[in-house]
């Protein structure tokens, strides 16, 4: 890692430099906050620190309201929805590399039953036996 890259998660900036970063008012920042769109960190002394996943996520709020003309409360459904997408789409590619791993060892298992199958094999065959009911002795049972 850069020394200029900070950790997605890292919470670093104040408020007012949160708010220049998105070009947004302080108070419009602490209004999200307390609706629950976004959710920063705090110090000790509850001073609101951003992260730069968080000032990600107010550029989206604020090209969804400024940009599209989307309300909050539409806001707030198309995060939820592209979180759930996210979530849904990790599940896929988990489900995609688990079936790939059972197919690579179901190939192999079918591999190794064929050579088995072929190898020195040959002449050997498999003769269907049919049981047949016992006769009873009936001087035995007497």
């Amino acid at each position: 890692m850069s020394d200029r890259q900070l950790p997605e998660d890292e919470p670093c900036y104040v408020i007012s430099v949160a708010a220049k970063l998105v070009n947004l008012h302080p108070q419009t920042l602490r209004y999200y906050d307390k609706i629950g769109l976004i959710q920063p960190d705090r110090t000790e002394g509850r001073i609101r620190l951003y992260s730069p996943r968080d000032i990600r996520k107010l550029r989206k709020i604020a090209r969804l309201t400024e940009d599209l003309g989307v309300n909050l409360a539409g806001v707030e459904v198309i995060l939820n929805m592209t979180n759930r997408i996210r979530e849904l789409q990790r599940e896929v590619e988990q489900v995609r590399r688990e079936s790939q791993a059972e197919i690579r060892a179901l190939r192999k298992v079918i591999a190794e039953l064929e050579a088995k199958a072929y190898t020195g094999r040959r002449g050997d065959q498999i003769i269907n036996v049919i049981p047949t009911p016992l006769e009873s002795n009936e001087e035995d049972e007497r």
